[in-house]
């Protein structure tokens, strides 16, 4: 009678386990480490490049030293940021992140802006590779974010969803942030277009 008795309560207390989403959070915990890691690399992989783009530039446009220390300061920022399994639960430190990567972001574009006004650096084939290969990388982060957000809403879907929220409240299993538009309400807000009169 006891054996069936511990029998009853191991497959109750696993049953109970099953059915409380404890599992289905570890997955979905990992899912969010696995995508967020892809993000780190692909903005690592656009650091990376940074350094030769800038020699690069500089040897055709020195005297736009100002943009050029602009994006080592915004690269300098953005890799001495420590990433850590945190960030994807605390989102200030999350956000903290979003900025330097778009201080980043926004450096070069006012780098590759510059570029325009030098037909010679335009023609310099290491230019126009590291450039190809910039704008391949920009594309991957733009993907990899993507998975990033598909698994953050499903983790997320899952904290806050019946009976699993309650094993998250218990477990501390907190909604995470995911990434968002930096000014929100001037995207939504259409632009004013004037050809003159």
């Amino acid at each position: 009678m006891k054996k069936w008795s511990l029998w009853l309560a191991c497959l109750l207390t696993a049953i109970t386990l099953s059915g409380c989403g404890y599992n289905e959070f570890q997955t979905k915990d990992e899912a969010t480490k696995a995508a967020w890691s892809e993000v780190v690399n692909q903005y690592q992989r656009r650091a990376d490049l940074i350094p030769n783009l800038v020699n690069t530039v500089k040897g055709y446009a020195s005297h736009e030293r100002e943009t050029l220390e602009a994006v080592t300061r915004a690269r300098a920022a953005a890799t001495s940021f420590q990433i850590t399994p945190e960030v994807l639960n605390n989102p200030e430190a999350f956000a903290k992140f979003q900025q330097v990567q778009g201080q980043l972001s926004s450096a070069l574009s006012r780098l590759m802006a510059v570029s325009e006004n030098y037909p010679q650096l335009k023609a310099d084939t290491s230019f126009r590779d590291l450039q190809s290969q910039l704008e391949g990388t920009e594309n991957r982060i733009t993907v990899a974010r993507q998975r990033y957000i598909v698994a953050v809403r499903d983790y997320n879907v899952l904290a806050r969803s019946f009976p699993s929220n309650l094993t998250a409240k218990v477990m501390g299993y907190a909604v995470k942030p995911s990434f968002t538009v930096e000014n929100e309400k001037a995207v939504s807000t259409a632009p004013t277009v004037n050809f003159g009169k």
